[in-house]
């Protein structure tokens, strides 16, 4: 385990071990596109991680992990990230994980198991005893994980390039307006792009976004009111039909121990 500070970089391609894991106690930066030869399993105990791929927009909230593919080109943006935890895996070695990005719920035994091989040393052997069992656990947990719906797709035409997880998309007359294309055409190319209509689009937006002021501790009323719906109650009932839980829950139904 390196235990870093939070400016520090890292490259786990200089080493051959077939897990390394990486810990922080605080993190604010964002870094440039960049891949690994070893795939990466990343997780925070708090605040949100952004992670930003070709045509593609991940959000990683706190007590939940992302699973990053070998040789994936991405971008992560943290802010104000606490307890951050990064595990990198060599699949030639340990076997084969999802060969895609992927957003998954975290069981009690996936946290527990996450935090030990975190801070176990670099030189532990992962084929035999204790470290061993670890190990078949967490890729067993990953498997069977529950996954989460915090990817956006975005549309690849360059028209589209103003929308962003920054700015509210607008509604679509106006979008329409803006680029100086058909309300029509802007859905055909959403529909072939992303595989939802705009307002489908647009929804899973807010929700994402709602995901990250959530996180960032701002208080219900700030977060409907910015995402523009008409009362406290509408965002409720919205977050509830996107996730399945209420605001409140949906952030806390699985608290992190914050480390050391």
């Amino acid at each position: 385990m390196a235990l870093l500070d939070s400016n520090a970089e890292f490259d786990p391609d200089r080493f051959s071990w077939p897990v390394l894991g990486v810990a922080t106690t605080q993190g604010r930066h964002g870094d440039g596109v960049h891949q690994h030869r070893m795939g990466q399993l990343l997780f925070t105990q708090s605040g949100c991680i952004q992670i930003a791929l070709e045509h593609r927009l991940c959000l990683l909230p706190p007590t939940r992990v992302a699973w990053i593919p070998p040789a994936t080109p991405h971008r992560v943006t943290m802010r104000a990230s606490v307890g951050y935890r990064s595990l990198y895996f060599d699949v030639s070695q340990i076997g084969p994980l999802p060969d895609t990005i992927e957003v998954l719920a975290v069981t009690p035994v996936l946290r527990a198991v996450l935090e030990r091989m975190a801070f176990a040393a670099f030189e532990t052997d992962w084929q035999v005893g204790a470290a061993a069992n670890l190990l078949a656990v967490c890729l067993d947990e990953i498997q069977s994980a529950q996954r989460e719906e915090t990817l956006l797709q975005l549309p690849s035409d360059r028209r589209l390039a103003c929308l962003s997880m920054t700015a509210m998309p607008p509604v679509l007359t106006t979008l329409a307006t803006q680029v100086g294309a058909s309300g029509k055409t802007i859905s055909r190319i959403f529909l072939r792009d992303t595989g939802l209509n705009y307002q489908q689009w647009r929804q899973k937006w807010r929700y994402l976004k709602a995901i990250e002021l959530l996180a960032q501790h701002r208080r219900l009323s700030e977060v409907a009111s910015e995402l523009a719906f008409a009362s406290d109650s509408a965002f409720v009932a919205f977050f509830k039909h996107m996730s399945g839980h209420t605001p409140g829950s949906y952030l806390s139904k699985q608290d992190w121990d914050v480390l050391p």
